[in-house]
Order: C-alpha cells, then sequence, then structure tokens
C-alpha cells in the first residue's frame, strides 16, 4: 500500500501520459500485426512478377527495417534520447563490420547471386562438393536439400566463386549413356538398335533427335554415346528405363559388352589373361 500511496497518480493519469502510452500500444499493435500483413501483401505483389529469391530478400528486407523504425518510434515516444544509442550503434557496428568480413563478402556475394540469377529457389544445382535442390536464398548463405534428405548451407562466397551447374535451368535435358563394343560388332546394326530403343522409349523426345554415334576408339573396343532427350521432370524414369531397354535389346541380339583384358606373365614368361570386369561377356 505505501508504494501505491507513493504513485503520482495525477502524473500517471494525465492526458499527455495516456496518449502516449496509446501511442506506443498503437506502434507494437502495427509492429505485430500491420507490418506481417503489409509483408504478406508485398509477397503476393511481387510473386508473379520476379524470382522467389528476390521476393523473399525485399520482404525480409522490409520486415527488418520497419521493425528497426518501429521501436525507434517507440523509444522516441516514451522520450528516450535515440543520439547516444545511434552513436554507440555505429561503433557497434563498425566494430562488427571489420570482425566479420567473410559475413560482409557473403552478403555482396548473394547479392550478385541475386541479380545474375543462375539459379532460383526449387531449382537442382550441383557444386563442387554436392548436389541438391535450392529451399532459399538468403543474404549470407544458400540453403540446400540434397536428394537423400540432408540440409546443407553453403555460403553465398563459395556460390559466387565457384563453377556452379544448374541442372533444372532448362525444360528438357539429354542422358548420355556410353556403351563400348567389341571391334568386330557391326556397328551399324548397334546405331539401329539404339535408335529404336529411344522411338520405343515413349518419355524420349525426337525432337531433338536422339543421339547415336561413335564416340571413342579404346584399346579393348569402340565407345558408342547413346544420347537422348527428355523433359527435365522424367530423369529417373528415364534413366531406369533406358538403361534396362538397351541391355535388353543387346543381349536379345546377342551383342556382347566388351570387357578391358590384361595379361600377366609369370617368372617362366607364361601370360595368363585376366578380364577386368564382368566375369561374362554378356550385358
Amino acid at each position: 500500500m505505501a508504494v501505491l500511496q507513493e504513485v503520482d497518480w495525477n502524473t500517471l493519469l494525465s492526458p499527455e501520459t495516456v496518449i502516449t502510452l496509446f501511442r506506443v500500444v498503437l506502434y507494437a499493435a502495427l509492429a505485430f500485426v500491420g507490418l506481417p500483413v503489409f509483408v504478406i501483401i508485398v509477397r503476393r505483389l511481387l510473386r508473379p512478377r520476379t524470382t522467389a529469391q528476390v521476393t523473399m530478400l525485399v520482404t525480409k528486407s522490409i520486415s527488418y527495417v520497419g521493425i528497426a523504425i518501429i521501436v525507434s518510434i517507440v523509444l522516441l515516444e516514451l522520450g528516450v534520447n535515440l543520439t547516444p544509442i545511434l552513436g554507440a550503434a555505429g561503433i557497434v557496428g563498425l566494430a562488427v563490420g571489420i570482425a566479420s568480413q567473410a559475413s560482409l563478402s557473403n552478403m555482396i556475394s548473394g547479392l550478385f547471386l541475386v541479380s545474375e540469377k543462375p539459379f532460383s529457389v526449387g531449382d537442382v544445382i550441383r557444386t563442387p562438393d554436392t548436389v541438391g535442390i535450392v529451399e532459399s536464398i538468403d543474404l549470407l548463405s544458400v540453403k540446400i536439400r540434397t536428394f537423400d534428405n540432408l540440409f546443407i548451407r553453403v555460403p553465398n562466397e563459395k556460390l559466387a566463386s565457384n563453377q556452379l551447374t544448374n541442372i533444372t535451368r532448362y525444360p528438357i535435358r539429354r542422358l548420355d549413356v556410353r556403351l563400348v563394343l567389341p571391334f568386330d560388332v557391326d556397328l551399324k546394326l548397334v546405331l539401329d538398335l539404339l535408335l529404336q530403343v529411344a522411338r520405343d522409349n515413349a518419355d524420349c523426345l525426337q525432337e531433338p533427335a536422339p543421339l547415336v554415334v561413335p564416340d571413342t576408339i579404346l584399346e579393348h573396343g569402340t565407345q558408342i554415346l547413346f544420347g537422348v532427350w527428355f523433359a527435365k521432370a522424367d530423369f529417373l524414369k528415364v534413366k531406369s528405363e533406358l538403361y534396362a531397354s538397351t541391355l535388353a535389346r543387346l543381349r536379345e541380339a546377342g551383342i556382347p559388352l566388351a570387357i578391358p583384358r590384361r595379361e600377366i606373365h609369370g617368372p617362366s614368361g607364361s601370360a595368363i589373361p585376366v578380364s577386368v570386369g564382368p566375369e561374362s561377356d554378356e550385358p
């Protein structure tokens, strides 16, 4: 009771104090309700007009700047002098900037990635260390989910300074299968057979046309390049079906795959042939 008696109720309930408290509550409601609603509206307006990563960066920037402005206004309403706080924040920011040059480099690299647009959220990319689906592009890093459901965070600077492959950038892609056949095999027969395999697969596109050409002459046979085009979403299906149908058709035609062979010479000079690969010549 003594504490309550010491309170200056006239000052506490004065119109100026009530108005100030009302404004503080209004700003708090704006921060917790109005700002999220505004961010949602901006996201919906940007989504059909720009990429997902630009939308994400813009909405996050609006959120951070909006919160900073609202907090500053509330402090001013409460009579807090912001000059010392801003001065201290500037000194702390300078010290943090010097100590975190890597973070600054990642932020600059993130801006380059957003402006250059080498990939978007949802694309499948290959880096020197991993392959996966891009889940988010932030100021400091890119989040990737691998195909075995692992979460990987890659700093922006690493992506900007190394080779990167966007596997799903274009609507179609090509699967290359390389087969090594013995020298005595009729190559024209094999080329026609592989073209027929591509025609029989409904997921393989006929335009662009399948590619079947002798690629390289190796010491144990001729390497054939068999490439088919397909929609990027059908990669696993096409790969599984094409490998199975190719091996089955070669087996039906009695065409073996070439196997590297070596000779091991013993002390007596006799040569022992050794196959490097499967025990059978059958594909």
